[in-house]
């Protein structure tokens, strides 16, 4: 799931995002209103969480303009405030939920997760391809008797992945998408953890990560996959 986290105070965005990440989320980042609604254009996003004062552009104006390209796009609004005027105003704009600082980020994903769920969005937990039993919520991946522990990126990479069978996916494409960024570093990375999914998966046959060298990766599933 893709959450675009708009808040001006670095240090908070920080810390918020490396929570959200370490709970399975990839997150993409702004500092301002501005910036946040050209994030919401360049990512997919499956919920936003707004800072309601921020220069350039404030969290209610990313909202509405959020809201004229996506009606039902979840929202969570974070405030220093907690004027009754400022949340009538949130629930106005189609808030989903209101958080007011200081909070704890425990908190924060909790709400998050009830309104995706509530939302329909998360629904992808378990996959069962062939004799794979992959339970992302657990971080687990079962095949047989082999049991996998596997990392919260890599179950990102690997849900990624499942989401978009059978497609050609680019190496830029996947770093962007996951990591926000196409560097060497990222790029290293990501080849261990797909040499580590292979190992994973290997013991199946109806599934397949096959490499195109110098372009990307392609996760194949069989038809006759259950």
């Amino acid at each position: 799931m893709e959450i675009l986290l708009v808040e001006d105070d670095v240090d908070l965005q920080k810390v918020l995002a490396q929570y959200l990440e370490l709970s399975g989320f990839t997150v993409h980042c702004a500092h301002h209103g501005k910036h946040g609604l050209e994030q919401f254009h360049k990512h997919h996003c499956d919920l936003c969480i707004l800072d309601v004062m921020m220069p350039v552009m404030d969290g209610f104006s990313l909202a509405g303009e959020i809201r004229k390209l996506d009606p039902v796009m979840p929202i969570i609004f974070l405030t220093a405030k907690n004027q009754k005027e400022d949340k009538l105003r949130g629930l106005k704009l189609g808030a989903d939920d209101y958080i007011t600082k200081p909070f704890e980020a425990e908190e924060l994903v909790l709400r998050i997760h009830n309104i995706l769920r509530r939302s329909g969005k998360e629904d992808l937990q378990t996959v069962q391809l062939g004799k794979l039993h992959i339970r992302f919520n657990e971080l687990v991946i079962e095949s047989g008797e082999e049991q996998y522990a596997i990392t919260p990126k890599e179950s990102e990479l690997l849900r990624y992945m499942i989401t978009h069978p059978n497609t050609l996916l680019t190496r830029e494409q996947i770093l962007e998408d996951l990591w926000g960024q196409n560097d060497y570093f990222m790029g290293r990375s990501m080849d261990v953890f797909i040499s580590r999914l292979r190992k994973y998966l290997q013991n199946e046959s109806t599934v397949s990560l096959e490499t195109k060298r110098g372009v990307g990766f392609i996760f194949k599933i069989s038809s006759h996959t259950p």
